[in-house]
């Protein structure tokens, strides 16, 4: 029968770093000889893993290891970087009018589906705002909510194809820092956000995130259907105003962690302090780079 009581994951950073201490001594065994020295490290590598990881998603596609991810990711970061520009260096861009239409409302309605889910899964229930741990259950709402954190992960592989028809357009100026680490690192994240914390205090940036794709993705949609529509969406560089509000609330709501304990892991809520801060400062300094110098600029021209 299925178990209703949530259960304790043992996600503390003590327990990680000694077992880490002992995987390092271990590698500087040296009356170990290498054959040994692997199936040692690899049984307690594992055995830790699978002391800290979420029953419930362990076995499902794509989160039994994180090789998958990481080959998608370093795919991704050779095709924008190396093979991409090679590609398109003698060729015309490509005219993807009606496939940028198609992505994007999809992109729309897939954000759409994430943000209602989240809503129902439980922040617009019984989520608190203030600290909310991880249902490691297998009650309905908390098997929705570590579901959802599936799909919200497959959504950020999906987004690879922003940067692709970037590349096929040579809108190479489009591919920032910014833009790529965003991308690059994401993937990551919510593959950990799935073996480990598919649930709780965590999700709440993963809602605010599906509510600004919507938005965003309506722009790109729109802009993407040509001149005569571009003219509804004047409010682009509200955009990253939006964006920037984003992750002024997730840091928010992140540093309550620091003094309020739920049972959710403390470590976390400074992981995400840290990731809001750096992306607000890049998403800040492009908003700068962006908008204020253009129009300082248009005035210099001007006078």
């Amino acid at each position: 029968m299925d178990s209703l009581e949530p259960v304790k994951m043992d996600l503390d950073l003590d327990y990680l770093w000694k077992e880490a201490e002992v995987i390092g001594s271990l590698l500087t065994n040296k009356s170990l000889d290498m054959t040994d020295m692997v199936k040692i490290v690899a049984d307690r590598y594992q055995t830790v893993l699978d002391k800290v990881s979420d029953p419930r998603t362990t076995d499902w596609p794509l989160v039994q290891s994180m090789f998958p991810t990481i080959t998608m990711v370093l795919g991704y970061l050779y095709v924008i970087l190396f093979w991409g520009p090679t590609f398109m260096e003698n060729r015309k861009p490509f005219k993807l009018k009606e496939v940028l239409i198609l992505y994007n409302g999809f992109q729309v309605l897939y954000s759409v589906f994430m943000l209602y889910e989240h809503l129902m899964s439980g922040w617009f229930w019984d989520y608190s705002f203030r600290c909310q741990p991880i249902d490691y259950s297998t009650d309905s709402k908390a098997l929705r909510m570590a579901n959802l954190c599936w799909w919200y992960y497959i959504s950020k592989l999906t987004e690879f194809a922003d940067t692709l028809f970037f590349i096929l357009r040579k809108k190479n100026n489009q591919v920032t820092f910014l833009h790529v680490y965003h991308h690059s690192l994401t993937p990551i994240e919510t593959w950990v956000l799935v073996r480990f914390l598919a649930g709780g205090h965590g999700t709440f940036s993963n809602l605010i995130n599906n509510l600004v794709h919507v938005i965003m993705y309506f722009y790109y949609m729109v802009a993407a259907m040509g001149p005569e529509y571009q003219k509804y969406v004047w409010w682009k560089k509200h955009l990253t105003t939006l964006q920037l509000l984003q992750f002024g609330l997730v840091f928010a709501h992140s540093a309550q962690l620091i003094w309020l304990d739920c049972g959710y892991p403390k470590w976390v809520g400074y992981f995400l302090l840290i990731h809001s801060t750096i992306f607000f400062v890049l998403f800040l300094n492009f908003y700068f780079q962006t908008y204020k110098k253009s129009s300082t600029l248009k005035q210099v021209k001007k006078d």
